[in-house]
């Protein structure tokens, strides 16, 4: 029921990409000390989600063209970090930042989640 619902669509896209964001910053931490590697970046959710144009079509009878289903899949590209000696560009730093800034977006559409199901509930009277 809840899945035809923009906002538990949007919520849950938001978390997934937050979860994407976090596997690319896992996997340039794990390969901190790789000679030649190069740091991964994904843009922000808010620039995939207009990037995507989701919602720009909206069905509002049933022989309405359904809209595409949300997909906010970005693919990671190259950070412009100055590499080091050895080829690597990945800064810990920069991944520790990124790594907090992710799991403040995770929450962030848990919140929004949460309180979509406590409007829900207001509003059937529970």
């Amino acid at each position: 029921m809840f899945e035809t619902i923009g906002l538990f669509q949007t919520a849950g896209a938001m978390a997934r990409h937050a979860a994407a964001r976090q596997a690319v910053t896992t996997r340039n931490i794990a390969n901190a000390d790789t000679p030649g590697f190069r740091a991964q970046t994904l843009a922000s959710f808010a620039d995939t989600f207009h990037a995507a144009d989701i919602g720009a079509m909206r069905a509002t009878r049933p022989g309405h063209m359904q809209p595409a289903a949300m997909s906010t899949a970005a693919r990671p590209g190259f950070s412009d970090a100055e590499p080091s000696p050895n080829g690597n560009s990945v800064s810990l730093e920069l991944e520790m930042v990124a790594a907090v800034e992710n799991q403040r977006e995770h929450d962030r559409a848990l919140a929004i989640y949460k309180h979509g199901l406590t409007v829900l509930r207001t509003a059937l009277g529970r």
